[in-house]
Protein backbone atom coordinates (compact mmCIF):
# COMPACT_ATOMS: atom_id res chain seq x y z
CA UNK A 1 0.00 0.00 0.00
CA UNK A 2 1.23 3.36 -1.06
CA UNK A 3 2.45 5.86 2.05
CA UNK A 4 4.16 8.51 -0.72
CA UNK A 5 3.17 9.23 -4.13
CA UNK A 6 4.76 12.40 -5.43
CA UNK A 7 4.45 13.89 -8.83
CA UNK A 8 6.17 16.75 -10.66
CA UNK A 9 7.44 18.09 -8.13
CA UNK A 10 9.76 21.17 -9.23
CA UNK A 11 11.78 22.78 -6.95
CA UNK A 12 14.12 26.04 -7.20
CA UNK A 13 16.74 28.40 -5.12
CA UNK A 14 15.84 31.23 -5.91
CA UNK A 15 16.30 31.51 -9.80
CA UNK A 16 17.68 28.09 -10.54
CA UNK A 17 16.09 25.28 -11.19
CA UNK A 18 16.72 22.06 -8.73
CA UNK A 19 14.24 19.24 -9.49
CA UNK A 20 12.83 19.03 -12.71
CA UNK A 21 9.69 16.76 -12.25
CA UNK A 22 10.50 14.52 -9.88
CA UNK A 23 8.08 11.70 -9.14
CA UNK A 24 8.47 9.03 -6.77
CA UNK A 25 6.26 6.28 -4.50
CA UNK A 26 7.09 4.72 -1.05
CA UNK A 27 5.12 1.83 -0.13
CA UNK A 28 4.12 1.34 3.46
CA UNK A 29 6.59 -0.52 5.44
CA UNK A 30 9.17 -0.14 2.62
CA UNK A 31 12.93 1.29 2.65
CA UNK A 32 13.59 2.96 -0.33
CA UNK A 33 17.05 4.30 -1.06
CA UNK A 34 17.65 7.96 -3.15
CA UNK A 35 20.94 8.01 -5.27
CA UNK A 36 23.57 9.86 -6.77
CA UNK A 37 26.24 12.07 -7.05
CA UNK A 38 26.96 15.05 -4.58
CA UNK A 39 24.49 18.04 -5.87
CA UNK A 40 22.17 15.92 -7.67
CA UNK A 41 19.26 17.18 -5.67
CA UNK A 42 18.66 13.89 -3.27
CA UNK A 43 18.89 16.43 -0.08
CA UNK A 44 16.69 18.84 -2.10
CA UNK A 45 14.06 16.44 -2.40
CA UNK A 46 14.06 15.56 1.31
CA UNK A 47 13.61 18.83 1.91
CA UNK A 48 10.74 19.52 -0.52
CA UNK A 49 9.09 16.47 0.81
CA UNK A 50 9.17 17.70 4.24
CA UNK A 51 8.43 21.34 3.63
CA UNK A 52 11.80 22.84 4.55
CA UNK A 53 11.97 24.25 0.99
CA UNK A 54 8.63 24.96 -0.90
CA UNK A 55 8.20 23.31 -3.87
CA UNK A 56 7.67 25.42 -7.10
CA UNK A 57 4.68 22.92 -8.11
CA UNK A 58 3.42 19.36 -8.03
CA UNK A 59 1.92 16.70 -5.84
CA UNK A 60 2.91 15.21 -2.56
CA UNK A 61 0.09 12.79 -1.53
CA UNK A 62 1.34 11.56 2.39
CA UNK A 63 -1.03 9.07 3.76
CA UNK A 64 -3.69 10.06 1.16
CA UNK A 65 -3.31 13.75 2.22
CA UNK A 66 -2.06 16.42 -0.36
CA UNK A 67 0.82 18.27 1.73
CA UNK A 68 2.40 20.07 -1.55
CA UNK A 69 3.28 23.75 0.30
CA UNK A 70 2.38 22.51 3.65
CA UNK A 71 4.66 24.20 6.36
CA UNK A 72 7.25 21.37 8.11
CA UNK A 73 5.18 21.56 11.26
CA UNK A 74 2.49 20.57 9.74
CA UNK A 75 3.91 17.87 7.83
CA UNK A 76 5.50 16.50 10.80
CA UNK A 77 2.37 16.66 13.15
CA UNK A 78 0.75 14.64 10.04
CA UNK A 79 3.97 11.68 10.53
CA UNK A 80 6.66 12.81 8.55
CA UNK A 81 10.54 13.43 10.06
CA UNK A 82 13.18 14.41 8.61
CA UNK A 83 16.62 13.39 10.10
CA UNK A 84 18.70 16.39 8.31
CA UNK A 85 22.44 15.76 7.29
CA UNK A 86 23.63 18.61 10.37
CA UNK A 87 21.93 16.48 12.47
CA UNK A 88 20.10 19.55 14.51
CA UNK A 89 20.49 18.24 18.35
CA UNK A 90 20.56 20.95 21.23
CA UNK A 91 24.27 20.85 22.53
CA UNK A 92 23.37 22.31 25.79
CA UNK A 93 21.00 19.64 26.11
CA UNK A 94 21.34 16.04 27.73
CA UNK A 95 20.33 13.07 25.40
CA UNK A 96 17.66 12.55 27.74
CA UNK A 97 16.67 16.51 27.56
CA UNK A 98 16.84 16.66 23.77
CA UNK A 99 14.42 13.38 23.22
CA UNK A 100 11.74 14.26 25.98
CA UNK A 101 11.92 18.02 23.81
CA UNK A 102 11.46 16.15 20.86
CA UNK A 103 8.01 13.95 22.12
CA UNK A 104 6.31 17.37 24.08
CA UNK A 105 3.81 17.19 20.94
CA UNK A 106 3.81 14.44 19.74
CA UNK A 107 0.64 12.40 19.00
CA UNK A 108 1.55 8.68 20.29
CA UNK A 109 5.02 9.22 22.03
CA UNK A 110 7.34 6.22 22.09
CA UNK A 111 8.45 5.46 25.86
CA UNK A 112 12.10 6.54 26.27
CA UNK A 113 13.12 2.73 27.20
CA UNK A 114 11.96 1.73 23.64
CA UNK A 115 14.56 4.48 22.31
CA UNK A 116 16.71 2.71 24.87
CA UNK A 117 16.44 -0.58 23.58
CA UNK A 118 16.89 0.19 20.25
CA UNK A 119 20.41 2.52 20.74
CA UNK A 120 22.18 0.44 23.87
CA UNK A 121 24.74 3.45 23.82
CA UNK A 122 22.15 6.56 24.22
CA UNK A 123 21.12 4.93 27.61
CA UNK A 124 24.61 4.74 28.71
CA UNK A 125 25.15 8.69 28.40
CA UNK A 126 21.78 9.92 28.90
CA UNK A 127 22.93 12.24 31.25
CA UNK A 128 25.53 13.83 28.62
CA UNK A 129 25.19 16.95 26.62
CA UNK A 130 24.73 17.20 22.92
CA UNK A 131 28.41 18.75 22.64
CA UNK A 132 29.85 16.17 24.31
CA UNK A 133 28.75 13.27 22.13
CA UNK A 134 31.02 11.49 19.38
CA UNK A 135 29.33 12.33 16.00
CA UNK A 136 27.82 8.52 16.11
CA UNK A 137 26.29 9.45 19.37
CA UNK A 138 24.94 12.49 17.82
CA UNK A 139 24.01 10.63 15.00
CA UNK A 140 21.88 7.77 17.26
CA UNK A 141 20.13 10.65 18.90
CA UNK A 142 18.60 12.63 15.76
CA UNK A 143 17.58 9.35 14.62
CA UNK A 144 15.94 8.69 17.94
CA UNK A 145 14.65 12.47 18.10
CA UNK A 146 12.67 11.63 15.13
CA UNK A 147 11.37 7.93 16.44
CA UNK A 148 10.25 8.92 19.81
CA UNK A 149 7.38 10.71 17.99
CA UNK A 150 6.23 7.72 16.43
CA UNK A 151 6.82 8.75 12.98
CA UNK A 152 4.99 7.20 9.79
CA UNK A 153 7.58 7.83 7.56
CA UNK A 154 11.50 8.70 8.55
CA UNK A 155 13.99 10.66 5.90
CA UNK A 156 17.26 9.95 6.96
CA UNK A 157 19.83 12.40 4.94
CA UNK A 158 23.05 10.95 5.09
CA UNK A 159 23.04 9.28 8.11
CA UNK A 160 26.82 7.54 8.26
CA UNK A 161 28.41 10.08 6.27
CA UNK A 162 31.97 10.56 8.14
CA UNK A 163 31.04 7.64 10.45
CA UNK A 164 33.57 5.42 11.56
CA UNK A 165 32.94 1.86 10.07
CA UNK A 166 32.29 0.11 13.12
CA UNK A 167 29.62 3.05 13.86
CA UNK A 168 27.93 2.57 10.21
CA UNK A 169 28.12 -1.04 11.17
CA UNK A 170 25.97 -0.33 14.35
CA UNK A 171 23.59 2.17 12.82
CA UNK A 172 22.74 -0.31 9.60
CA UNK A 173 21.51 -2.59 12.14
CA UNK A 174 19.67 -0.42 13.97
CA UNK A 175 18.25 0.54 10.89
CA UNK A 176 17.59 -2.90 9.66
CA UNK A 177 15.93 -4.02 13.05
CA UNK A 178 13.61 -1.00 12.38
CA UNK A 179 12.62 -1.34 9.35
CA UNK A 180 12.35 -5.39 10.38
CA UNK A 181 9.71 -3.70 12.70
CA UNK A 182 8.03 -2.45 9.81
CA UNK A 183 9.48 1.31 10.13
CA UNK A 184 8.76 3.35 6.59
CA UNK A 185 12.12 4.74 5.43
CA UNK A 186 13.44 6.79 2.79
CA UNK A 187 17.39 6.89 2.89
CA UNK A 188 20.06 9.15 1.13
CA UNK A 189 23.46 8.13 1.25
CA UNK A 190 27.02 8.18 -0.23
CA UNK A 191 27.95 4.95 1.47
CA UNK A 192 26.45 2.83 -1.69
CA UNK A 193 27.32 -0.50 0.44
CA UNK A 194 24.78 0.26 3.30
CA UNK A 195 22.21 1.75 1.31
CA UNK A 196 21.82 -0.89 -1.15
CA UNK A 197 21.58 -3.66 2.27
CA UNK A 198 19.17 -1.56 3.67
CA UNK A 199 16.84 -0.34 1.17
CA UNK A 200 14.45 -2.99 -0.98
CA UNK A 201 13.91 0.13 -3.72
CA UNK A 202 15.76 2.84 -5.05
CA UNK A 203 15.96 5.50 -7.60
CA UNK A 204 18.64 7.71 -8.60
CA UNK A 205 18.57 10.98 -9.22
CA UNK A 206 20.47 12.92 -12.04
CA UNK A 207 21.23 16.58 -12.14
CA UNK A 208 17.39 16.97 -11.00
CA UNK A 209 16.05 14.36 -13.01
CA UNK A 210 14.87 10.85 -12.11
CA UNK A 211 17.00 8.77 -14.13
CA UNK A 212 16.08 5.24 -12.87
CA UNK A 213 14.06 2.99 -10.18
CA UNK A 214 14.24 -0.75 -9.59
CA UNK A 215 15.10 -3.27 -6.76
CA UNK A 216 18.65 -2.52 -5.09
CA UNK A 217 19.54 -6.49 -5.82
CA UNK A 218 18.38 -5.42 -9.76
CA UNK A 219 20.96 -2.41 -9.58
CA UNK A 220 23.86 -4.08 -7.95
CA UNK A 221 24.10 -6.18 -10.37
CA UNK A 222 24.10 -3.76 -13.23
CA UNK A 223 27.48 -2.06 -12.93
CA UNK A 224 27.01 0.06 -15.94
CA UNK A 225 24.12 2.06 -14.24
CA UNK A 226 26.15 2.28 -11.25
CA UNK A 227 28.78 3.79 -13.33
CA UNK A 228 26.72 6.21 -15.44
CA UNK A 229 24.87 7.61 -12.67
CA UNK A 230 26.92 6.78 -9.16
CA UNK A 231 30.94 6.85 -10.89
CA UNK A 232 31.77 3.76 -9.28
Amino acid sequence: MTLLEVNGLNTYYGDGHVLFDVALRVERNEVLALLGRNGAGKSTTLKSLMGVVAPRDGSILFDGAEIAGAKSHVIARAGMQLVPGDRRIFGSLSIEENLVLAGLTAQNRWPLQRIYEIFPRLKERRGSRGTDLSGGEQQMLAIARALIRDPKLILLDEPFEGLAPVIVRDLVKACRDLADAGQTIVLVEQNLAAALTLAQRAYIINNGHIAHEGPTGEIAARPEILQRYLGV
